[in-house]
């Protein structure tokens, strides 16, 4: 089966603490064990987490509302319309192969970030997807990303 490109990453963002803010960087670099450099805690089933632009957008539209991306607390904003195909299948983002396992379901957290985030990210999976590790290497702002 051939490869297909899903889209492009326009943002990363890396935990800064449990509870801390998102920060913005231009390039990561993971380990095979998924731990990605200066995340917070990130590894195992749930080491990166990718979030649509499109999914993004219509939060914001039925919220009313413009918050930055990494207000959902994922790694990667993707430029597609949905992720929710890519639940099952092995991606590879830079030279970063990811199984993506599920649904990031979104938690209380939201909320407390901006009233009514959590209900806005329930349908459709617009909370994104999170995935295991199974290759590390380096992810760039303008990766593509590519199911295998």
């Amino acid at each position: 089966m051939a490869s297909m490109n899903v889209g492009q990453i326009l943002g990363i963002a890396l935990r800064t603490a449990a509870r801390g803010p998102m920060r913005e960087v231009s390039t990561i670099e993971v380990a095979h064990d998924g731990t990605l450099a200066g995340d917070h805690r990130a590894s195992g089933n749930r080491a990166i987490t990718f979030l649509s632009s499109g999914q993004w957008r219509a939060v914001q539209q039925e919220l009313q509302v413009e918050l930055p991306w990494h207000t959902r607390r994922a790694n990667l904003l993707v430029e597609c319309d949905s992720l929710e195909n890519l639940i099952g299948k092995t991606v590879r983002v830079g030279s970063v192969e990811v199984v993506i396992l599920g649904e990031t379901e979104p938690c209380a957290r939201m909320d407390e970030l901006h009233p009514g985030l959590l209900e806005a990210l329930v349908p459709h999976m617009r909370g994104g997807v999170h995935g295991r590790v199974s290759q590390g290497g380096t992810i760039r702002a303008g990766d593509t990303l590519v199911q295998l």
